[in-house]
């Protein structure tokens, strides 16, 4: 086992200011490579708790991982401690220096001075680029150094802040390095099968039975709630997990096939649009409760024009009737929140657009609004093409941005399982 621990520097991360997704992320994909993430710390931006957070780390674990703390501003600190501790050298990078000027060129804007001192590397670190911004990362590898406290070798990085600059740093430099340097000693096997529309206990209450066999050889079962969706991990280490893996991912698809989108790390969004570009069928929305969320996670995706051709936030009752066609006096008789309404919203955008699928969404987002007939977190969802219509009702009493997520994930299943011939005979519920 190589175990490793990751040290988020940063005030506002104490603070509240700004939210450390750094820690979720980086524990995913390193526990998904096999590397066994045994601590996760945050610190302030100070020279004594970065120095006593790194002294800690490396007395205890193989691998630490530093975020933060690279940038050309007074409180970062992290590059000058680290070399200081280390006791090496800080050299200016010319490739480092290029660019950086490089970047600001690029954008037409004036290169601050102090901006140089991100070029500052410790002596013998290895340059992680930083494609994306300013700073780059560092790596080391320690050979019986002090730091270590009696460990022969251990391995220190450093990767800056922002994620946008993190997380491809980490793909496509951090992570093969680590591979390099610090390889895993057995094998290791790791697949997530990744569901929507499921609970957890009923995925588990699926193929916890079928899948005891392979749990008694070693496989582990890891079970990854999200807003609407569940992931389902099988991983294990030692000789012969990959096909060990491999069965029990194929046992369980087929189990879960109905709810499984994707694999790895794959959305449901692209899912979606890899399905409307295979079938060459183009899509236009309507949504209201979710204000447009839907829309924005389609074409949150490379190459959505392909298949998107609009996305339309018929928020107030006068524009469903303006821009989608829907009667007025359906609107009166039913309520935005309705059956009919939802029909007619995605029969409206198909046709007033050209496009194969018509998807609508139509609910109470609340907290206020909702009446004892259609209580807060009624949502109905329509999708309209060329032999029909099919409306689903559902009920999410979450909060409003959870609301948001849960109803926009659930409008996706619906166009995905019509693209896949998935419960189309089932009556609309």
């Amino acid at each position: 086992m190589i175990s490793v621990e990751l040290i988020n520097t940063g005030s506002e991360l104490l603070l509240g200011a700004t939210l450390n997704t750094h820690a979720q992320w980086l524990a995913r994909r390193l526990s998904d490579s096999g590397y066994t993430v045994v601590r996760q710390t945050s610190i302030p931006d100070t020279a004594k708790a970065i120095e006593e957070a790194l002294r800690e780390a490396l007395s205890r674990v193989d691998v630490v991982v530093m975020t933060g703390g690279l940038g050309p501003t007074s409180d970062d600190l992290t590059r000058d401690r680290v070399a200081a501790m280390l006791g090496l050298r800080l050299l200016e990078d010319a490739e480092t220096v290029r660019r950086i000027e490089a970047f600001f060129a690029q954008r037409q804007k004036p290169m601050p001075a102090r901006t140089r001192v991100q070029a500052m590397a410790p002596e013998g670190a290895e340059i992680l680029l930083n494609d994306f911004g300013t700073a780059p990362g560092l790596a080391f590898e320690l050979v019986a150094h002090p730091l270590g406290s009696g460990r022969s070798r251990s391995f220190l990085a450093l990767l800056p802040g922002p994620p946008r600059e993190l997380r491809p740093m980490f793909d496509r430099y951090l992570m093969p390095w680590l591979q390099r340097r610090a390889p895993l000693a057995t094998e290791w096997a790791c697949r997530t099968l990744r569901t929507v529309g499921l609970g957890e206990s009923m995925a588990e209450e699926i193929i916890e039975g079928p899948l005891q066999g392979l749990v008694e050889l070693g496989l582990r079962i890891g079970y990854c709630a999200h807003v609407g969706q569940v992931d389902v991990r099988f991983s294990r280490e030692g000789e012969g997990s990959q096909q060990l893996v491999e069965e029990a991912s194929r046992k369980a698809g087929k189990l879960l096939k109905e709810w499984i989108f994707g694999e790895g790390t794959e959305s449901l969004e692209g899912g979606v649009l890899e399905a409307l570009r295979a079938s060459g069928n183009k899509l236009a929305i309507s949504e209201s409760c979710t204000g447009g969320l839907l829309t924005h996670r389609l074409t949150n995706i490379p190459g959505a024009s392909d298949v998107v051709i609009a996305g339309v936030v018929s928020y107030a009752n006068a524009a469903k009737s303006a821009i989608l066609g829907v009667p007025e006096e359906l609107i009166e008789a039913h309520g935005a929140v309705s059956r009919e309404v939802a029909a007619s919203m995605a029969e409206g955008v198909r046709h007033r657009l050209g496009a194969d699928y018509g998807l609508s969404i139509t609910g109470i987002a609340g907290p206020g609004g909702g009446t004892d007939g259609k209580p807060v977190g009624t949502v109905f969802l329509a999708i309209a093409w060329q032999s029909g219509t099919r409306v689903i009702k559902r009920f999410n009493p979450y909060d409003r941005l959870t609301f948001k997520e849960v109803t926009s994930s659930q409008a996706l299943d619906l166009l995905r399982r019509e693209l896949a011939n998935i419960g189309r005979d089932e009556p609309s519920s």
